[in-house]
This record gives C-alpha cells, sequence and structure tokens, in this order.
C-alpha cells in the first residue's frame, strides 16, 4: 500500500486539545481507530460529528454493543473493507473471535443465537439492498423493541457507507499513533504481525491481496 489517498492530518500538526484528545482515544480504545479519523480531522465538523454520533449509536445507546458489532463486521465481510474488519469492538461482551468468521454464512451458523440472527438479517437486507417482507418484520419486532430498531437500522447504515467510503481511501492501521494496539483482531496488534497474518492463507479478505 502506498498510502492514503486523502492525506492524513498528523497529530503534531493539529492545535486543537479536544481533537487531540479524541485521536488518543482512538488510539487507546479503538474502533474507530485513529487513521480514519484523522482523515476525518480535515473537515472539523465532520471529525467531531462523526464522534459524537459513532459514540451515541455504537459504544452508547438502547441496544447492546455485542449485537452492533456483530452487524459491524458483517458489513466489513460484506464490502470487504480490511480496514475495518481488522478492527474489534472492546466493549461486545461475549463475542470471542471465532464469531467473526461465519458471519455471511449466519443463517446456517450454529454460533448465533435468534436475536443475533434477526440483527444480521436485518444488516443483510440493508447492506444488499435485498426486499422485506412481513416475516422479517415480525423477526426483527419480536427481538427487539422499536427505538432498539432504529438504533440499529441507523447503525448499519452509518457503518455501512463509512466502511465503502474508507474502502477506498487506502489507509491502513498502524500509520497514525502507531503503538497501540486497542480495538485490533488477534494477530494483527502490530505492523509486523499484521504483514503475517494478511498474507496467510486463512486471512478473511485473502482475495483482495495482491
Amino acid at each position: 500500500m502506498s498510502g492514503p489517498r486523502i492525506s492524513y492530518v498528523e497529530p503534531q500538526d493539529i492545535t486543537d486539545p479536544e481533537m487531540i484528545e479524541e485521536l488518543e482515544r482512538c488510539a487507546a480504545i479503538g474502533t474507530p481507530r485513529p487513521e480514519s479519523q484523522s482523515i476525518r480531522a480535515h473537515v472539523p465538523a465532520i471529525f467531531f460529528g462523526f464522534a459524537k454520533v459513532w459514540r451515541d449509536s455504537f459504544y452508547e445507546g438502547v441496544l447492546d454493543n455485542a449485537v452492533k458489532e456483530l452487524c459491524r463486521i458483517y458489513v466489513s465481510h460484506s464490502v470487504k473493507c480490511e480496514y475495518c474488519g481488522n478492527q474489534r469492538s472492546t466493549k461486545a461482551q461475549g463475542v470471542v473471535e471465532a464469531d467473526y468468521m461465519d458471519l455471511l454464512n449466519f443463517e446456517k451458523s450454529e454460533r448465533y443465537d435468534q436475536r443475533q440472527k434477526a440483527a444480521l438479517a436485518y444488516a443483510e437486507a440493508i447492506t444488499w439492498d435485498l426486499p422485506t417482507d412481513d416475516a422479517l418484520w415480525e423477526r426483527l419486532h419480536a427481538n427487539f423493541s422499536e427505538p432498539e430498531l432504529v438504533e440499529l437500522g441507523f447503525f448499519i447504515a452509518l457503518t455501512m457507507g463509512q466502511q465503502r467510503w474508507l474502502r477506498t481511501l487506502g489507509i491502513d492501521h498502524h500509520q497514525i499513533m502507531p503503538g497501540s494496539s486497542a480495538g485490533m483482531a488477534s494477530g494483527l496488534e502490530d505492523a509486523e504481525r499484521s504483514k503475517a497474518t494478511r498474507t496467510s492463507k486463512d486471512y478473511w479478505a485473502k482475495d483482495k491481496l495482491a
């Protein structure tokens, strides 16, 4: 990878202490990691706007983070956004690494309960623009409240749009505020291990690599 298609705003060039604080939070917690936010930093209103809406719809809100995390990675594997798909939420309690690997086969998988499968069906319909019917909505209403459905639908749409955009930018991890492994998938904790993992035959986005 030769570098991002839109330049990073380097932390040493930022004078706003609140912006630095947000980048430090990204490095310490992850998802998002600081590279994507340093691209958004070209427009401070977008930088802070994204930070707020992401916090409100992903980390906080009425629905547990673990369900939203599975949907986030479903989108990553669907649109092949390696940058997003190689991150993990530190708040997704009960989700183990193996849970991320069967998402595109969720309906037939035994890894997910009925509530998780309903959420993933919602993500599938939004991501692939599938027709929806009464059966899907009955399934969703049986598992989630209407506020939860609003939050989840909004979040899926948000992360899908962002991931499709980030995929075009050529950004990678460990380029801004390197040294932190927070929010990184196993085997991708630093640049050296990341290179080895991404050339292995079992890497989830193997077909994207040259």
